[in-house]
């Protein structure tokens, strides 16, 4: 499967230009594009790293309430009224799926107004490519955004020639926890699976059930330790989503069974780094990578 993906990637990386035409958001929404939207109000923290990535970072007026990568811009919520949104004369809200389902008045009211509204998350790596092309598209930075494509396929394989390091019977089988209060992972397509397989992980909730249209998966303290003796090392993501420390995951009622609890094999690495389709994946991977595997890349001492 890793290979699979890797190989699609590439193939990707050497794609073309993105087909002329309208844009369909993740909503189903068509957005007609005839000259790139140059007062941008990003709702999402990806979105706006993305941007920034291809050049388009002085075209954002505003950014999401929890996003600080532009300090001196206006910081807004999509719960704001819609007014403050309007009074920074924006041509283009960006967005993402939850935004539009919770508070579809917001999008209403700014498509009332004439400002186009573009909902956008990739659910899964297959889309990550498409959606930096279409970032590219909206801002005018096509060419950029193909570079981006580019960089991520070059890093991936610098990645993949030291996980091949790695002979198959020493990878690391790892549970990778997304929620820890509802006992959550993530879903096999998802870009945190894809962080984990890329990084010489085997995970080990190939079986996991996706809940609704997100990456998030169920699974369940039972399933989990059903598998107590196969997990080599407990990996979760921590952030807004998963407020966790390795000792609450260490002293969860159950958990004292499981064998990277009991080998102390218990890691936390940033959400941002995991969740987020932007090029921070490729130091997410280095970064699990370097948890799963600390001895493989270590300086040997001269003379031995």
């Amino acid at each position: 499967m890793q290979q699979f993906i890797f190989l699609l990637l590439v193939c990707l990386c050497v794609a073309g230009p993105a087909a002329a035409g309208p844009i369909i958001d993740s909503d189903g929404r068509v957005i007609v594009v005839d000259k790139p939207f140059v007062r941008i109000i990003s709702l999402y923290g990806a979105h706006t790293r993305n941007l920034i990535d291809m050049g388009a970072g002085g075209q954002i007026v505003a950014v999401g309430r929890s996003d600080r990568q532009l300090p001196d811009l206006p910081r807004l919520s999509f719960r704001d009224d819609p007014e403050r949104l309007l009074a920074l004369k924006p041509d283009l809200v960006l967005i993402r799926p939850m935004i539009s389902r919770a508070y579809p008045q917001l999008v209403q009211r700014m498509e009332q107004s004439g400002v186009a509204v573009v909902s956008l998350q990739p659910a899964a790596m297959d889309e990550m490519f498409r959606y930096w092309e279409t970032l590219g598209k909206l801002s005018g930075h096509e060419q950029e955004a193909r570079q981006m494509i580019s960089r991520f396929g070059v890093g991936l394989a610098e990645i993949k020639q030291q996980v091949d390091q790695i002979h198959p019977e020493d990878r690391k089988r790892v549970y990778f926890e997304s929620i820890h209060k509802r006992m959550k992972t993530f879903t096999p397509t998802s870009m945190a699976i894809f962080v984990l397989e890329s990084a010489g992980g085997i995970n080990v909730a190939t079986d996991a059930l996706q809940v609704r249209k997100t990456n998030i998966a169920a699974y369940g303290k039972e399933r989990i330790l059903a598998r107590a003796d196969q997990i080599d090392v407990f990996l979760a993501q921590k952030g807004r989503m998963n407020a966790v420390t390795v000792e609450m995951i260490k002293q969860e009622p159950g958990f004292q069974v499981i064998k990277a609890i009991r080998n102390n094999q218990v890691f936390l690495v940033d959400e941002k780094l995991v969740s987020r389709p932007t090029l921070g994946l490729l130091d997410g991977i280095q970064t699990v990578y370097d948890m799963l595997y600390p001895l493989v890349n270590q300086d040997v001492p001269d003379g031995k």
